[in-house]
């Protein structure tokens, strides 16, 4: 195949000379649309990677655009202005276009370019890789682009490498040139060796993988630890990540929580009758169409048959880029009735605190003491919440001094003095544990409480009483968290504040939780 005039060396030419053979190679003309437009490349190669009709709507040029700045930075050398996070539902062209046809666009401009790409599978990334190798392989593009093509004792789908045919002039071989590579791996991989001028992750975990907490915290290791070493240019090279939002930890969710400076967050949920504050930026809402990001691909009825399939924790996250379903989850925190002063003693009719255990100091699951009373009015108000990650020496020390802290309070404010009751984990060490908090307890009202069920079901009566707006919290610093970990209930980080809750009223309310078969 004789390689296109735009291969050769290029010398300037008078416009006019430019327009004809532009107009006598219509290939020529192409070839400068797609190096103008990744958009237009997308489209231009779309037959070659997807058997469907393409169907173009606004996020797909958009993200496109978003895409070109960061790789002319890289092309350039500079450094980079930010790491991108796009949040977006399955099902709008995200791997088509960030994994396949983004890294064959940018050889075709910058064939020196190396790329990791990574996945939460090997499966699902080599088969992006093996997408943008058949790409490169397919007659369109080697008709457009017969320079590039793949050198041959490179050529695997999890790492291969392009290379570029210059010629000094018609009719004399070619000379090769070795280009960049694409290394394809899973989140978790092992990457020793390789290193990328731009660096891609597209959906690094799975919804079952998400409800998993060895599952996060894998991910997130690996991508603070393992993938942010794999830079060419650690001052230029980028991280995309692409995905839909699956738990509150997930790594967008581990990523924006470090509130670096150098991050751009583009969240674009399926739809905004529910899910209007998921967007970033905010003004893109008004691109919306009925509500909905893409109607074509999901209007309204296959969104209610998505939300039928997922459930509501699944199709918000997945769909609404919210990792609780609207309303706040199992918990309607904006419920919660948050008061600055406390009722008259009379209103007081018994009172607990319900410790929750844990023995990780600085790491881990937190030790909670959770401070309820019933009132009269049959409604219930939480008065404090100990909070914290102790060691077992220290644990037992703040409950003591908790304890007879609220004895003294308890006086003071004419309050019923609160029964204190420990939840004793499973086995023998829980049963010791929580013998041994009672021993240290003597002289006070204190009980061990066995627990029965998963932490979900025991939460249900008392999320009734919350969404119900009968749970009235004190104001004090420990507020802002309390609501937050109830806001993410049950795929929230930490349970520990929802869990000592929910004994706290369970004990109250007098209700005979009846055990569960798990």
């Amino acid at each position: 195949m004789e390689p296109l005039t735009d291969t050769l060396p290029r010398t300037r030419k008078p416009k006019n000379q430019r327009m004809r053979e532009a107009l006598q190679n219509p290939l020529l003309i192409t070839r400068r649309l797609n190096d103008q437009s990744l958009y237009h490349f997308l489209k231009c190669f779309w037959p070659e990677v997807s058997t469907d009709v393409f169907q173009p709507n606004w996020h797909i040029p958009y993200l496109a655009y978003e895409l070109e700045v960061i790789a002319y930075r890289v092309a350039r050398g500079l450094p980079k202005l930010y790491d991108l996070i796009i949040n977006i539902p399955p099902g709008t062209t995200k791997t088509k276009l960030v994994s396949i046809i983004f890294v064959a666009w940018c050889w075709t401009k910058w064939y020196w370019m190396k790329f990791i790409t990574a996945g939460y599978s090997a499966a699902l990334s080599l088969e992006a890789a093996e997408a943008c190798r058949d790409l490169i392989r397919s007659d369109k593009f080697r008709l457009l682009y017969p320079e590039l093509g793949i050198k041959e004792d490179k050529d695997t789908k999890s790492n291969f490498k392009v290379v570029k045919k210059t010629y000094a002039s018609p009719g004399h071989e070619p000379r090769i040139q070795y280009g960049g590579n694409r290394f394809s791996t899973s989140v978790g991989g092992t990457m020793t060796g390789f290193h990328g001028h731009i660096n891609i992750v597209d959906d690094p975990l799975n919804p079952t993988q998400a409800i998993s907490d060895t599952e996060r915290e894998n991910a997130n290791h690996w991508m603070d630890h393992t993938l942010s070493t794999r830079k060419i240019d650690k001052s230029v090279t980028p991280l995309i990540l692409i995905m839909q939002r699956l738990h509150q930890d997930d790594p967008t969710g581990h990523i924006l929580a470090k509130k670096k400076k150098n991050i751009k967050h583009i969240c674009l949920p399926g739809e905004i009758r529910n899910y209007r504050e998921q967007v970033h930026p905010q003004e893109l809402a008004r691109r919306y169409v009925g509500e909905l990001l893409d109607p074509v691909r999901m209007p309204w009825k296959v969104l209610e048959d998505m939300e039928a399939d997922l459930g509501q924790y699944g199709y918000a996250g997945q769909v609404g880029q919210d990792p609780t379903p609207p309303g706040g989850g199992m918990f309607k925190v904006d419920h919660f009735n948050v008061i600055n002063a406390l009722p008259a003693p009379v209103n007081f009719w018994e009172s607990v605190r319900y410790w929750d255990k844990a023995g990780s100091e600085g790491k881990g699951a937190y030790t909670v003491g959770v401070k309820m009373s019933r009132l009269k009015s049959g409604k219930f108000i939480i008065t404090d919440v100990k909070r914290g990650q102790w060691s077992s020496e220290e644990r037992e020390r703040i409950i003591h001094e908790t304890t007879q802290a609220d004895r003294i309070e308890a006086k003071n404010l004419m309050h019923p003095e609160p029964t204190v009751w420990v939840e004793q984990e499973p086995g023998s060490g829980g049963k010791e544990s929580a013998e041994g908090t009672i021993r240290m307890l003597a002289g006070f009202s204190v009980r061990a409480d066995r627990p029965t069920g998963d932490k979900v079901f025991r939460a249900d009566p008392y999320s009734v009483q919350v969404n119900n707006g009968n749970v009235l919290i004190y104001n004090g610093d420990w507020v802002h968290a309390f609501i937050e970990e109830h806001r993410f209930f049950p795929f929230s980080t930490y349970k520990d504040q929802v869990d000592a809750s929910s004994g706290a009223f369970n004990k109250l309310a007098g209700k005979r939780i009846a055990r569960r078969v798990t």
